[in-house]
């Protein structure tokens, strides 16, 4: 005789396979979530140690601004306290430059060369005068090549006097004097010096 089976089997085999999915279901949920949660953590974590990373950074990058700036001052400071030397320099060079000319244009003049007029603008000086002959010109030019304090000598004119007369040519000479930088420390020694007597 055949068996049959009257409870409701397929409704319960539908009821366990429903749980059995609701528990798998919950369970890749909750490994999800807990995936999300260490992902979250772990990246929470790189972002702080980026931003200590980044903070100290900015310590470090402040602390630089302000020595550069330390050294900025310093060099605007040097390089004013450069200025006023060589302004002192040039001042104390320049204090008894005026002698120094004279004694200068003194020793380079010849025997036989004589000054009527001496006029300076500036660096130039223009010096008016009569010799007994070109030799003793050309010997003058030469001294003021070789000269410390004057330069660029120039011989702008000679007007020749009468020969049986025995007159004395008639001459115009420019020469410029020396920039202070191009003098020489021994000059700035010698000009120091001469100031102090």
């Amino acid at each position: 005789m055949p068996h049959i089976n009257l409870l409701p089997w397929r409704e319960q085999q539908r009821k366990a396979s429903q749980q059995r999915f609701m528990v798998v279901i919950s369970g890749l949920a909750g490994v999800s979530m807990l995936c999300m949660y260490l992902m979250g953590t772990f990246y929470a974590s790189l972002r702080e140690g980026q931003n200590i990373k980044n903070a100290y950074l900015n310590q470090e990058i402040a602390q630089l601004d302000a020595q550069i700036k330390e050294i900025n001052e310093l060099n605007t400071q040097r390089e004013s306290l450069q200025q006023r030397m060589k302004l002192i320099e040039e001042l104390q060079s320049n204090r008894n430059l005026g002698t120094q000319i004279i004694d200068e244009i003194a020793r380079i003049v010849p025997p036989g060369v004589y000054l009527t007029s001496l006029e300076r603008k500036e660096r130039m000086i223009k010096v008016v005068g009569r010799s007994e002959s070109n030799n003793r010109l050309s010997t003058m030019l030469r001294q003021v090549e070789s000269s410390y304090l004057l330069e660029k000598p120039s011989l702008q004119g000679i007007v020749a006097g009468e020969q049986q007369a025995r007159l004395l040519s008639d001459f115009t000479m420019l020469f410029y004097i020396k920039a202070y930088d191009d003098m020489g420390e021994a000059t700035h020694v010698e000009t120091f010096l001469s100031g102090r007597q």
